[in-house]
């Protein structure tokens, strides 16, 4: 694997947003999401006197990053963790607060295109979509042994599937006559029960291997958790920047990036008292999106969402 396999999303503009807390002395940066090493790379090398921690659940990715980053030395401290235990992380380095956290969220480009590992459902491979591959649950499992009702579930509530329900019960008649191990016959599931008019709005199996991907890696749910647990661990004037690419993961995001930046007062207060002051402020408005020179150079940029925010006042 080289680095040049993997392209940054919005790199400059992930830059910009974060220098002014990077570049402070003694600045530190949590790159929970790692990957290859992409974002890593360009703030250790803009930044000199950064120290990054970088967190990622895929061993192949540490192992690529490490390569990586070798160069910066004691720099980079590289951690294999799922990015909602950035507070145990930090803790166990004895960082009470950092100056900047980054979220790349959703599928890596390693992870997309090591064939093996089942993300696409363009290219038949066994059904595993681990991102850790020492996590116990896979898609074929989720397949194997969900009921039903769970996998109509998952698939609305994931994938956003209305055809949820016919799926499901299409997949469940298929596993009693023999296991659903690879991507290719999902598919072959998949489009067989899919109405031809809704196949020509797009590849009909794309939310059932999304609802698939976030079930197995319980995405959303460790999402919910992290976000906080970052927020918390920024100092005044410390910047996140979050990158989505799904409606889910970006309605996450918004929300709680909403509640922190919100004043506390309560409503009709004439004056705002200092206590009632919001701990955040958004440095964009809304999300952000990719300009039409970055999809053009990096295709997978086309459905980010980027949001960001900077501490305002310590937490209470």
């Amino acid at each position: 694997m080289s680095n040049d396999i993997h392209i940054p999303v919005t790199l400059e503009r992930t830059l910009e947003l974060l220098a002014p807390a990077l570049g402070r002395p003694g600045a530190v940066v949590v790159d929970a999401t790692l990957g290859m090493g992409g974002h890593a790379s360009a703030m250790l090398e803009r930044f000199p006197g950064l120290r990054l921690i970088g967190l990622d659940r895929d061993l192949d990715a540490i192992a690529i990053a490490g390569e990586r980053l070798k160069a910066y030395g004691d720099r980079a401290t590289l951690v294999h963790t799922v990015y909602d235990d950035i507070r145990s992380v930090l803790d166990g380095l004895g960082i009470d607060e950092v100056t900047g956290v980054l979220f790349d969220l959703g599928v890596s480009s390693l992870q997309l295109d090591e064939v093996d590992r089942g993300f696409s459902y363009s290219k038949d491979a066994p059904l595993d979509m681990r991102m850790d591959a020492t996590a116990g649950l896979t898609a074929e499992r989720i397949l194997a042994e969900y009921s039903e009702s769970e996998l109509r579930r998952i698939f609305y509530e994931y994938g956003e599937e209305k055809l949820a329900p016919r799926y499901a019960s299409k997949i469940v008649q298929a596993r009693e006559i023999e296991p659903i191990v690879r991507s290719g016959r999902l598919v072959e599931i998949i489009v067989a029960a899919t109405p031809a008019a809704v196949q020509r709005a797009g590849h009909p199996a794309k939310r059932v291997f999304q609802a698939l991907r976030i079930e197995v890696n319980q995405e959303l749910s460790v999402l919910e958790r992290a976000i906080p647990a970052a927020l918390d661990s920024l100092a005044v004037g410390g910047r996140i920047v979050v990158l989505a690419y799904q409606s889910l993961e970006d309605r996450i995001v918004k929300r709680i990036f909403a509640a922190r930046s919100a004043s506390t007062a309560p409503r009709g207060l004439p004056v705002e008292l200092p206590e009632h002051r919001a701990e955040f402020r958004l440095l964009v408005r809304g999300a952000e999106l990719a300009s039409d020179e970055e999809k053009a150079r990096n295709p997978r940029s086309a459905p980010v969402r980027l949001r960001a925010a900077e501490r305002l006042k310590p937490a209470a």
